[in-house]
């Protein structure tokens, strides 16, 4: 596990892409690694600001980040993704850190935080809920928009396509590339009940209006989000 910056560090990144209203889209590289990951950011019913997956942006990624809202909740999604959770939270001192309630422990470590999914508030745009069967390890955010519904998962499906070079060679014999899936790594790590993720996942793939389901690692699905989604649940 790479170590938590205590400064603010950019690696590289693209743009802020907009995905739907209210719905925003960062993808960020790793150094070394041909893993991308990725950063969403979802607008509450009172105009402020959820990160899932913070990654610090160069300073006209920040300005664009900051003309979308207030940044009130900054969700580390599992004890994995704390890189830049601390930077963030010094950046945005009035917004309240939480994680799925699994990985408080872990995350507590590099970040102060201030609760876990449980305490997110209700709200008629974004949900949280924790994903059943990984021992509350991560969890899923839901997005209304007027398009329909954008799912954020984390580790557990990865959408990532097959890419040259060792790098990619290296992440393809681990079962990590090669389109929508349940990695090897997730299997062995973070799943401790296959029955009970695979079930919560038929569950969200039934969500109705999906519309997007955006991961952690790479792609966005699009294509037809709910079938694919029950085709990745009944590989586990």
């Amino acid at each position: 596990m790479a170590k938590a910056h205590d400064t603010w560090r950019v690696l590289g990144h693209g743009p802020l892409e907009q995905l739907a209203d209210g719905v925003w889209r960062v993808e960020g590289s790793l150094p070394g690694m041909a893993l991308k990951r990725v950063m969403t950011i979802a607008r509450l019913a009172n105009g402020s600001l959820v990160v899932h997956n913070a990654i610090a942006l160069d300073d006209k990624g920040m300005s664009a980040l900051d003309a979308l809202g207030k940044v009130a909740f900054i969700l580390v999604p599992n004890g994995y993704h704390r890189l830049d959770a601390p930077t963030f939270a010094k950046r945005y001192p009035e917004a309240r850190v939480l994680v799925p309630r699994g990985a408080r422990a872990k995350v507590a470590e590099v970040v102060n935080v201030s609760g876990d999914y449980g305490d997110f508030p209700a709200d008629p745009r974004v949900k949280l809920e924790h994903l059943d069967g990984v021992r509350d390890g991560e969890g899923v955010m839901s997005i209304e928009s007027d398009d329909g519904v954008t799912l954020v998962l984390n580790d557990v499906v990865f959408n990532m396509p097959h890419l040259p070079g060792f790098g990619g060679f290296v992440v393809r014999a681990l079962g990590s590339s090669g389109g929508p899936r349940v990695t090897r790594i997730a299997r062995t790590l973070l799943i401790k009940d296959k029955r009970a993720v695979r079930a919560h996942l038929e569950r969200l793939a039934a969500t109705p209006r999906l519309k997007r389901i955006v991961v952690s690692h790479h792609e966005v699905i699009t294509d037809d989000p709910g079938a694919t989604l029950a085709r990745v649940a009944a590989t586990l």
